[in-house]
C-alpha cells in the first residue's frame, strides 16, 4: 500500500493513477474539507481526463483521510513555497510530512519526496530531520526523490508518458521504486543520485524561464522599433537549432516561476543569467500595464473601470491561478491606485477578486479595452463576438485588424 502525503495538482492525480494501476492508495491531506469532498465523490479541480481517471481508482478501491497510514511506502507531494524576502525554499510543508510519516511508518520504509524542492534540500533539512529522531537512514528508513514532470491541462497524458527521475542514496531501493512507477509510466524511468533528481527539475524549469525571457525581452525590443516579434520569432524558428518560446504576458504557475528563485537564493553570486531572466519575466505585467496607458490614451478613455482583463489563470484552459500574471497586473494596477478594472475567467467558478464577473456578457457590456491575458479555448470559440473592442492580445490569438499586440 501507498500512503500518498498531500492532494493537490500533483498528488491527486499521481495517487488516482496509482490506484487505476491496481496499485493499493490511501490519499492523506491535512485539509477537511478536500478530503470530504473526494469522499463524496467530488473533485476538487478541473483537469482533462481526471473525472474518468477518479471513477476508475474509487473502482480499485482508493481511500482518503487526514490521517497519516502505517505503510512501507510513502510519497510526499506537498507544496514547497519560496520565501519572498531571501528568494530561498521553505521546506516547512516537507519536513512537518516527514515527521508525520515518521510517527506511524513500518519499519524499512520508502519516503519518497515528489514536491519540487531546491537541490541539496535533503541533504540540509530532510536527513537531519530524520537522524535527530534516531533513525538510521537507508535501514530504518529509505530516502528518495522522484521530482513530478507533469503540468495542468495535460496532466493525465503526462503522468504516463513523460521521462521520469528517480533519486536514491541506494541503487537498489531506488529500482525498486522505479519498478513502482512503471506499473503507470511509460516512458524511460532514469535512476540516480538524490542531489542530481533535485537538481535536474530545477534546471528543467530554468532553462524553460530563461527561453521565455528571451522572448519578452524580444517582444519589448520590437515594440520600441515596431516590429513583429512574432513574425521574427516564427522565421527565427525555422533554424533547426533554434526553438524561441513565445513572450506572454508574464510567468506564472507553480513551476517555472518559482523553482529559479531557489537557485537564486542558494547561488546568489553565481546566478546573474537566471536572476536577470527572473526579472525580465517579472517586468512583464508592468510592461501590460504601460501597454493598456498607450491604448486609453489613444482612445481618450480616461476610467480604467472601461478595462476588462480576460483570463485569472497562469495558462490556457486550466483553473489553476497560482502566481498568475493577471494576480501580478492587478496588483501592480493597485499599486498605482488603478482601481475597478473588470475580470472575467470562464475557468473560474468562484469569486477570485474585486470586479470579477461571471457571465462572459455582462463582462463585454462593461468594458470598452479588452486585455486578452490568457489564451482559452473559449474566447477562441468567440472571437467574432470581441471585434468591437480596443482588444489588446498578449497572446497573439488574434487575426483581425486593429489588434494591439504585446
Amino acid at each position: 500500500m501507498i500512503n500518498i502525503i498531500g492532494l493537490g495538482y500533483i498528488g491527486l492525480p499521481t495517487a488516482l493513477m496509482f490506484a487505476k494501476s491496481g496499485v493499493k492508495v490511501v490519499g492523506t491531506d491535512y485539509n477537511v474539507e478536500l478530503v470530504n469532498s473526494l469522499n463524496e465523490g467530488k473533485l476538487t479541480f478541473e483537469e482533462e481526463g481526471l473525472e474518468e481517471l477518479f471513477q476508475a481508482a474509487l473502482s480499485n478501491g482508493i481511500e482518503f483521510t487526514t490521517e497519516y497510514q502505517k505503510s512501507h511506502t510513502y510519497i510526499i507531494a506537498v507544496p514547497t513555497p519560496y520565501i519572498k524576502e531571501n528568494k530561498k525554499l521553505d521546506p516547512k510543508y516537507v519536513i512537518s510530512a516527514v515527521n508525520n510519516v515518521l510517527n506511524v511508518c513500518e519499519k524499512g520504509a520508502s519516503l519518497i519526496i515528489e514536491s519540487t524542492i531546491s537541490p541539496g534540500t535533503i541533504d540540509k533539512y530532510v536527513r537531519p530531520e530524520i537522524e535527530k529522531r534516531g533513525y538510521v537512514i537507508g535501514k530504518d528508513v529509505h530516502l528518495l526523490h522522484a521530482p513530478e514532470r507533469i503540468i495542468p491541462g495535460n496532466m493525465i497524458y503526462e503522468l504516463e508518458h513523460n521521462s521520469r527521475t528517480i533519486g536514491a542514496d541506494n541503487s537498489e531501493i531506488g529500482d525498486k521504486i522505479k519498478g513502482l512507477y512503471s506499473s503507470f509510466c511509460k516512458a524511460e524511468i532514469v535512476v540516480t543520485d538524490i542531489r542530481s533528481a533535485e537538481m535536474s527539475k530545477v534546471v528543467e524549469n530554468t532553462y524553460r524561464d530563461i527561453n521565455i525571457a528571451f522572448a519578452n525581452e524580444l517582444a519589448k525590443i520590437c515594440r520600441t522599433d515596431d516590429m513583429d516579434v512574432y513574425e521574427i520569432i516564427r522565421i527565427a524558428n525555422k533554424h533547426p537549432r533554434v526553438n524561441i518560446l513565445k513572450p506572454g504576458p508574464g510567468v506564472g504557475g507553480h513551476c517555472i516561476s518559482v523553482d529559479p528563485w531557489f537557485l537564486v537564493g542558494d547561488y546568489p553570486d553565481l546566478t546573474n543569467l537566471i536572476l536577470t531572466a527572473r526579472k525580465i519575466n517579472d517586468s512583464m505585467p508592468t510592461h501590460v500595464l504601460g501597454r493598456i496607458r498607450d491604448i486609453m490614451r489613444e482612445h481618450g478613455i480616461k476610467d480604467v473601470s472601461k478595462v476588462g482583463l480576460y483570463g485569472l489563470t497562469y495558462k490556457e484552459n486550466v483553473d489553476d491561478v497560482r502566481e498568475s500574471p493577471t494576480l501580478q497586473l492587478l496588483e501592480k494596477m493597485d499599486e498605482h491606485l488603478a482601481f475597478g478594472v473588470k475580470v472575467f475567467d470562464p475557468f473560474v467558478k468562484t469569486r477570485f477578486v474585486d470586479h470579477q464577473f461571471m457571465n462572459f456578457e455582462d463582462f463585454l457590456n462593461e468594458i470598452e479595452i479588452l486585455v486578452l491575458m490568457v489564451g482559452h479555448d473559449h474566447i477562441k470559440n468567440n472571437i467574432n463576438i470581441i471585434k468591437n473592442k480596443h482588444v489588446l492580445d498578449t497572446n497573439n490569438i488574434c487575426t483581425f485588424d486593429g489588434v494591439y499586440k504585446l
